[in-house]
């Protein structure tokens, strides 16, 4: 018999009495000229040893799910009861069996006390590991990928050992453990034709028998993971670059490296620069940035457009777009002129400074049939 927790992330505006501005996830300020928006409903500014915060600042107040009447909302669209999603998901689960907790987590601080059931047993170097031989499960209630991927940062923040007290049991290609793996439970499946999320690149169930069923039943799919030293990380992909009031992309520069390719030397204007664990960025309108991302090879694909201007025989000047194109272990971007508004999992933000992602290969895991 399994243990499930059913886990859905909420805001302190969901909280009976709760507000925004009352510390936690809404009142909470950016850090490092970024403000990105985790749906997390918490504010993660603790150091990941780099020295660097979190620059994924939670605003739950913008990215927390809203319920309808038949959710279970109340009149303020509070979300006092769970979703009928993660209703019908919990029984499907309880019909097979399983002991199943709903749990809703309004901040950092009660996710971690949902991971903590996945610890394993107290080791001899006093690490916090997880326990490979558990029978417990976790289910994530998505709305967003950001959402998905506060959960997922909140497990690498847990688990990955400082530096200085790596155990020989940690693949030399990592910094994390193999982390639990998750069930991820899409609470909006009917947006899922018009916007392709992580669960559906992946093809994982959408209907909560389905994901019951995967997670009782399926195998661990294990997936590439990009950490940042900004603390967070990126579970599909990161797309750089803004957009004026009528859609056209606006220049910027910066320097883009992957391992030892240079794309950009800071001298080109780019319209965008697309960094992809998975597909979600592969596109830009008509155009295509990446190649063919894969979240098990081990790599990051990574895309930068590049405007360059032509002549005619004529003399007619013509503007075609350049894309190129690079895969590696790393990643590093380094705006050259202000700031360079970003989407990374959903999450918006801006980058000021120079931000690396490298690859954890297999570090994280999903449920599937």
């Amino acid at each position: 018999m399994y243990d499930v927790v059913l886990l859905t992330l909420g805001s302190e505006r969901d909280a009976p009495g709760g507000a925004c501005g009352s510390g936690g996830c809404c009142g909470a300020a950016p850090q490092d000229g970024a403000s990105a928006k985790d749906g997390a409903g918490a504010t993660d500014s603790a150091k990941d040893g780099t020295g660097a915060t979190d620059s994924a600042t939670a605003d739950a107040c913008a990215t927390a799910d809203v319920c309808t009447p038949a959710d279970g909302a109340t009149a303020d669209g509070r979300c006092d009861t769970p979703r009928v999603p993660v209703l019908a998901c919990a029984d499907a689960l309880t019909a097979r069996g399983a002991r199943v907790e709903t749990v809703t987590a309004r901040s950092d601080a009660e996710i971690d006390e949902v991971l903590a059931r996945f610890d394993g047993p107290p080791r001899p170097d006093g690490l916090t590991w997880p326990d490979p031989d558990t029978k417990a499960r976790l289910v994530v209630a998505s709305a967003s990928d950001a959402q998905l991927r506060a959960v997922v940062r909140r497990l690498v923040r847990r688990y990955a050992p400082p530096p200085s007290r790596r155990p020989d049991d940690l693949p030399g290609n990592r910094t994390v453990p193999d982390l639990p793996p998750i069930g991820v439970l899409p609470l909006d499946p009917a947006r899922s034709t018009a916007h392709r999320d992580l669960a559906a690149q992946l093809g994982l169930p959408r209907d909560p028998a389905a994901v019951a069923a995967a997670v009782l039943d399926g195998r661990p799919r294990r997936l590439d993971l990009l950490r940042n030293d900004g603390g967070s990380v990126t579970l599909d992909g990161a797309l750089l670059g803004a957009a004026d009031d009528s859609g056209r992309p606006l220049h910027w520069r910066g320097r883009v490296e992957v391992d030892d390719a240079v794309l950009s030397n800071g001298d080109d204007p780019l319209l965008a620069c697309a960094i992809g664990n998975a597909g979600g960025y592969a596109r830009l309108d008509d155009v295509a940035l990446l190649g063919d991302p894969d979240p098990t090879d081990g790599l990051v694909e990574v895309a930068v457009a590049v405007p360059v201007v032509t002549r005619s025989a004529l003399g007619r000047k013509r503007v075609r777009l350049e894309v190129r194109r690079a895969r590696g272990r790393a990643v590093a971007v380094l705006p050259r002129e202000g700031k360079v508004p970003f989407l990374d999992d959903g999450a918006e933000g801006e980058l000021s400074r120079k931000r690396s992602w490298w690859t954890e290969p297999g570090a994280w895991a999903v449920w599937a049939s």
